[in-house]
């Protein structure tokens, strides 16, 4: 622990101490917006030439491009590898800034924006994220929604980018007024 630090992983932590520290997040003053990439190879060799950095600044990009009118817009973002250099994070917000550019809504310039990369177990806001996202994450995986509903007030957003039998008038949209059920599940890739 001396070495390391201290941090809460969801997935790693157990049950009595996931209650804990989910009933800590209701008291905290927060909200998640989450993009859901399925894990489809074809789409990944095709839209991100298979690398994994190219598919994590297009993720990224789908949070970012309804960010990028406001004031001033600080991302704390958990440490992971090639994903989170410098190249692929400008990656990610030039894509953000083409797909806002297609609607019509420019933005001229980015100085407004900070991209801080943190490593997980010296950031503790990261703990509440990781916990946040494995709850959406196990709704997807599992069809277990008891950690989404405990929890769902703070999740203000989840996009399923890739669900094609929804994509129509923005039915891979989940908000408040429209929660993720267990039918959100993601069975399995056959190919």
């Amino acid at each position: 622990v001396a070495k390391t630090g201290f941090y809460f992983h969801a997935s790693n932590d157990r049950s009595e101490v996931r209650k804990m520290f989910f009933e800590f997040i209701k008291t905290v003053d927060c909200s998640l917006e989450a993009v859901v990439g399925r894990k489809i190879l074809s789409l990944y060799e095709h839209r991100h030439s298979g690398k994994e950095t190219e598919f994590y600044a297009d993720m990224l990009a789908h949070l970012l491009k309804n960010k990028l009118q406001q004031e001033k817009l600080v991302l704390t973002i958990s440490e992971r590898g090639d994903s989170t250099k410098n190249k692929t994070l400008q990656r990610a917000l030039e894509i953000a800034l083409e797909r806002r550019a297609k609607t019509g809504r420019k933005i001229e310039t980015t100085e407004h924006i900070v991209l801080d990369v943190q490593n997980h177990i010296k950031e503790p806001l990261l703990n509440i994220t990781d916990y946040l996202c494995w709850a959406v994450q196990r709704v997807f995986e599992e069809g277990d929604t008891a950690p989404y509903q405990f929890v769902k007030e703070k999740i203000s957003l989840v996009v399923d980018v890739y669900d094609e039998t929804n994509y129509r008038s923005s039915g891979n949209y989940y908000r408040r007024e429209r929660e993720l059920t267990a039918e959100n599940k993601i069975s399995p890739q056959l190919h």
